[in-house]
């Protein structure tokens, strides 16, 4: 055990009774006290942040959310947070695949064939192995857009699915 003459952060002195004084704290040992009282603060004030934040997550386990959750039938239904990350996330999907959509009926109309007569006019068509040999350079989903675009009412074909050689010579019709 160590004497008070040893000792580097406690001084102690006896009063005149022979009852010793109160330990007399450094700075140093002040310094550390503070510290561990602020990170004690710092902690309590992310514990009540994040329990916070926790009453608004649909998926933790609180039992009564305080946010209102839109049931189905209403506007809000199934759709994210105005503002957030996720709406902005999807604005920008939906704008990807509209211009992506665009850009295949501009490649029908340049690589297609004028076939019959509609009440407006001419009709552009296109063999789907022919439009597959030319988009694959552009991109990998063709099918995919032709499905987003026959969904549009801009392009219409027999067939839910089109496959590369099996439905090469299914014609794919430009309405728009």
């Amino acid at each position: 055990m160590e004497t008070n003459s040893q000792s580097s952060d406690v001084l102690e002195t006896d009063d005149d009774d022979g009852v010793p004084a109160p330990a007399q704290v450094r700075d140093d040992t002040a310094a550390s006290i503070v510290s561990v009282k602020g990170l004690k603060e710092n902690w309590q004030k992310w514990s009540h942040e994040h329990q916070e934040y926790q009453k608004h997550n649909p998926f933790s386990n609180n039992s009564k959310p305080s946010v209102v959750v839109p049931q189905r039938g209403q506007d809000d239904y199934g759709k994210p947070l105005q503002g957030s990350m996720t709406e902005q996330r999807g604005k920008d999907a939906h704008t990807h695949i509209c211009r992506e959509v665009q850009e295949l009926c501009e490649v029908i109309r340049n690589i297609g064939e004028p076939r019959g007569r509609d009440l407006d006019g001419k009709v552009i068509a296109v063999e789907f192995g022919k439009l597959f040999e030319h988009y694959v350079t552009i991109s990998n989903k063709l099918v995919g857009v032709l499905l987003r675009a026959r969904k549009q009412g801009l392009v219409d074909f027999e067939g839910e699915m089109l496959w590369q050689g099996k439905d090469d010579h299914t014609v794919i019709t430009l309405l728009q």
